[in-house]
């Protein structure tokens, strides 16, 4: 079946004639090549490539997102870390009372782990040393001695303290 070739109304086949014959005349011309690139570099002015949404932020914008979710990552991990209860220490503790008798550990807990060859030194103290340390001395009781046994590292560092039968 062949298309209908009945013109349009308002169509003047006079028109298509010279249109034809006008792209004939110019379908052997052409442009010189400053013209095609000025009109490119027009073209491109008036209708600039939308960049990507993560190409349109500047080093700014970048450094202030990032900022923003490092404290956001921190402020939940402070929020969703599981509390101590009241008094706690994260670290294990430095005095420890175990029947009558203290450890008080003067160095750190690791320190005391790694030393090499650490030696026990015997001594009487008196018992106002151990008001200094923190520990309850009854005012009847402050010029007795109280025997002690020191850790001391190989340099010469007092490591530890345990001292015996405090409460006598």
């Amino acid at each position: 079946m062949e298309p209908d070739r009945t013109p349009a109304p308002g169509h003047d086949p006079d028109l298509d004639a010279r249109l034809a014959l006008l792209r004939g005349a110019t379908s052997s011309l052409d442009a010189p090549r400053c013209v095609e690139k000025e009109l490119m570099q027009a073209f491109a002015a008036r209708f600039p490539r939308k960049l990507p949404w993560h190409r349109r932020l500047n080093v700014l914008e970048w450094s202030a997102a990032g900022a923003g979710a490092a404290i956001t990552a921190c402020v939940l991990a402070i929020l969703l870390a599981p509390p101590l209860p009241y008094g706690a220490s994260p670290y294990p503790p430095l005095v420890r009372l175990e029947n009558g008798a203290a450890f008080i550990a003067l160095d750190s807990v690791e320190r005391i782990e790694q030393e090499p060859d650490p030696q026990l030194v015997e001594a009487e103290l008196p018992r106002t040393v151990l008001a200094a340390l923190g520990l309850p001395v009854a005012p009847e009781q402050a010029g007795e001695a109280v025997r002690a046994e020191m850790l001391m590292a190989a340099d010469g560092d007092l490591l530890a303290l345990r001292l015996s039968a405090i409460d006598n």
